[in-house]
């Protein structure tokens, strides 16, 4: 039974008529597309989440931030599928209610994945500054950084369904998400751009510190360190602006137009795809690019396709092991991302 109130708003921003929105087919080619990328999503980081789980030397404090990483990125990929799925002919049946709850997951497992990346920058600037190995009463620190991250997560989630929406007043309802008010979708553009800065300042500041110590000690190795967080800091940041941009680019014509004005808004759901993406990519660049867990990783899927007998994955992997040891003196401490400030930094 098609909501009125759901249909008025969509035939008000002219999205009734979007087969993506109201009429697609659950299995038309843009959506199975979606789908085969949210299972490689989901995939990838419950491999990381199963490495990390089945390592007690990963049970640290910055890998922590990593599990939650992933399984904030995981979650991604469950509600965006969930999304998809109540999406098409379905949207029109859908309440307000069930419209705000259908958007607001996908965007409370966006905004944790974000405040993550955040938490991690923190959590690394705080160690560089202290320069102190790992401390288990310091804990305390990581369950207040994630539960920030999901508490500010959920509260920016619900603010459309606690009142914050377009309900009643036509004119300020956003094109690209039809019951979302503009001033909603403004506030979110600016969180972005905040956390961007931060996390910019953050790992600017990382580098800076990291190559003042490197000077201090002209040895080759140091850098070659420095120059491996350059390029960490550069995929970081590129990799974050380049899958969020796009998508905010829109949000802000979006503000910005006029109704029925900008036809590019009616194709939103490529640039959300993009911004996905990122789940994506956060393994690649936290977990892979840490020699450690990428043995871990590519043991548990060796384990996986092997049967349980990873040994010829093991004996693969340990002679780029030995060469990174030798070539690196500073290899052995990256076990434990806190025991050593510049090692926990290049963890990532």
């Amino acid at each position: 039974m098609i909501n009125k109130q759901v249909f008025l708003h969509y035939n008000y921003t002219r999205k009734l008529n979007n087969c993506n929105d109201t009429k697609g087919n659950p299995l038309d080619p843009e959506t199975a597309v979606s789908l085969v990328i949210c299972s490689l999503i989901i995939l990838e980081n419950l491999i990381v989440l199963l490495a990390i789980w089945q390592n007690h030397k990963f049970h640290k404090r910055m890998f922590f931030f990593i599990a939650n990483l992933a399984l904030c990125d995981l979650l991604v990929g469950v509600t965006y599928i969930v999304n998809l799925l109540m999406s098409g002919k379905q949207t029109l049946n859908l309440t307000p209610a069930k419209w705000f709850v259908r958007e607001g997951i996908i965007f409370v497992a966006l905004c944790a994945s974000i405040f993550s990346l955040l938490a991690i920058a923190i959590e690394r600037h705080l160690t560089m500054i202290k320069m102190r190995p790992h401390d288990a009463k310091q804990n305390y620190r990581v369950f207040l950084l994630i539960g920030m991250c999901w508490l500010i997560a959920i509260t920016l989630g619900s603010l459309p369904i606690l009142g914050w929406n377009c309900l009643g007043d036509l004119p300020q309802c956003s094109t690209i998400f039809p019951l979302y008010s503009k001033s909603y979708v403004a506030f979110c553009i600016t969180i972005y751009i905040s956390l961007l800065l931060a996390i910019s300042i953050l790992y600017v500041h990382i580098y800076a510190m990291v190559k003042s110590s490197s000077r201090k000690v002209t040895s080759r190795s140091n850098c070659e360190h420095a120059m491996s967080l350059l390029r960490t800091v550069s995929i970081v940041l590129g990799v974050f602006i380049a899958c969020w941009t796009p998508i905010f680019v829109l949000l802000l014509v979006d503000v910005a137009c006029g109704n029925k004005k900008c036809p590019v808004l009616l194709k939103a759901h490529w640039f959300v795809l993009v911004a996905v993406l990122n789940s994506g990519m956060n393994p690649v660049i936290y977990t892979l690019a840490s020699r450690e867990m990428r043995r871990a990783f590519f043991r548990l899927v060796c384990g996986c396709l092997l049967g349980g007998d990873a040994t010829g994955c093991k004996q693969n992997m340990d002679p780029s092991q030995s060469k990174s040891s030798s070539n690196c003196p500073q290899a052995a401490e990256q076990e434990n991302p806190d025991a050593n400030a510049h090692n926990q930094t290049n963890t990532s």
